[in-house]
């Protein structure tokens, strides 16, 4: 069997208030190790450490969860951001949970490496996209109309925020180094956040797969396909073999983060691209039932994942 990790992404509820609490929790229903999630206050990181009830297998940045000097929550911080004094601090919050992953033992540190600044968090095209979709209009005429403009504004705005990132990654890389620990680039959410597929060559460039590898999570993969701007088979089909760890949840419409098998996502293409893998982290939201989180695990036997 292989180990499974369970995100503290599920942790976010009154009754996890306390991190051990959280942890026992997790050992009980079956799960291996906890990955704890960049929503995850100090407070709440220390006391699962300190409840050694299952390992910490990974570290999402940035984690733990801070305000920054300027009022914004870290996690807003970008990696790729063109503004130096952004980067920097970006640099420092994750370098931070390096860090922290160190102390706690942790061999992965997943990055999300920053976004193109084309007019705001998110492409205003992509957000009216993901309004139509929700509303079954996923096949009218502005719907294309919008995902060309989306990635035309992408394309036009990419190449300073792409050199930015790599520039981040090196100051990590660099960071995590001196205690074996792998950078896992994941592939994200939204369309403006870097890196889309082909990006990653340039990324790894210089770096050895035990320093920075490709962090495959199901989800987003599924959701940028359904809004139609890049095949959810892209992603493993090229960095399978670089692949260093996976996030995985199901989906169903474009809403992701339920628990696998509660959801309508292919998962042979999946089994196919991270069955190599020696682990795998759960990343089920906070509103997925108790009984999803346990079944989800013979889930992932049957489709042959365990």
């Amino acid at each position: 069997m292989k180990p499974l990790a369970l995100s503290t992404m599920y942790a976010q509820q009154d009754r996890f208030d306390d991190g051990g609490v959280f942890a026992r929790y997790a050992a009980a229903a079956g799960y291996d190790g906890i990955e704890i999630s960049h929503s995850t206050d100090e407070r709440k990181f220390r006391a699962v450490l300190e409840a050694t009830a299952l390992p910490v297998t990974s570290v999402h940045q940035p984690a733990p969860r801070a305000l920054h000097s300027d009022g914004r929550h870290n996690g807003k911080l970008n990696l790729a951001s063109l503004d130096e004094t952004e980067r920097a601090a970006a640099v420092a919050h994750a370098t931070e949970s390096i860090g922290w992953a160190a102390r706690a033992g942790a061999s992965r540190v997943v990055v999300h490496l920053g976004a193109v600044e084309a007019g705001g968090e998110m492409l205003e095209e992509e957000y009216r996209m993901r309004k139509l979709f929700d509303s079954g209009q996923g096949d009218a005429p502005e719907f294309a109309e919008l995902r060309a403009t989306a990635m035309a504004r992408r394309k036009e705005n990419l190449e300073p925020h792409l050199a930015a990132a790599r520039r981040s990654l090196g100051e990590l890389v660099a960071a995590a180094r001196p205690s074996g620990i792998t950078i896992g680039l994941e592939n994200r959410y939204h369309f403006h956040e870097i890196p889309q597929v082909e990006e990653y060559e340039a990324l790894f460039e210089g770096f050895t797969p035990s320093e920075v590898g490709y962090w495959h999570d199901t989800g987003h993969a599924e959701v940028l396909h359904r809004l139609g701007f890049v095949d959810r088979h892209a992603w493993l089909d090229r960095w399978s073999s670089r692949c260093v760890g996976a996030h995985l949840h199901d989906v169903i419409g474009i809403g992701d983060h339920r628990a696998p098998g509660d959801g309508d996502v292919d998962w042979g293409y999946i089994v196919k691209g991270v069955g190599h893998l020696e682990a795998y982290t759960l990343e089920i939201n906070q509103w997925q039932p108790d009984e999803k989180v346990r079944d989800a695990i013979t889930f992932l036997e049957k489709v042959g994942l365990r």
